[in-house]
């Protein structure tokens, strides 16, 4: 009894540090692309705006989760992640059309489909039941 009694302790514990690990990841990786497309928000806003200074930026930022994707993949729902990759391919197809007010739009929808997906993986008694 005591045998069963601690072994499912352990694997309490690691349930519990595993999602702790996980839920760190992602608040990290969505607050540095969350961060990073509200200032291309603020660029695509000033009037002395570049395409090419823009195009960059967002190539960079679409790289930045290409790298995060592979990890998030793990845990996250793949619709998830498919609908951010979805808003990413978006929004460049935007800056190149030279379409900001849709680019601004896509990405304000960007931010908050990783803000969602943050919380929908956090952990609390709402995503618990």
């Amino acid at each position: 009894m005591l045998k069963e009694t601690i072994i499912c302790i352990v694997i309490i514990i690691a349930i519990i540090f595993g999602d702790k690990a996980t839920a760190n990841f992602t608040t990290e990786v969505v607050s540095q692309l969350s961060s990073e497309l509200t200032s291309l928000r603020e660029e695509i806003t000033q009037d002395n705006h570049q395409k090419q200074q823009l195009q960059e930026k967002m190539e960079a930022i679409y790289q930045k989760w290409k790298q995060k994707h592979d990890k998030l993949a793990y845990y996250i729902e793949h619709d998830e992640l498919e609908k951010v990759e979805t808003d990413f391919v978006s929004i460049k197809s935007y800056l190149e059309t030279e379409e900001y007010e849709e680019a601004t739009s896509q990405l304000d929808k960007s931010v908050f489909v990783l803000k969602h997906i943050e919380d929908k993986y956090d952990f609390n008694l709402q995503n618990v039941f």
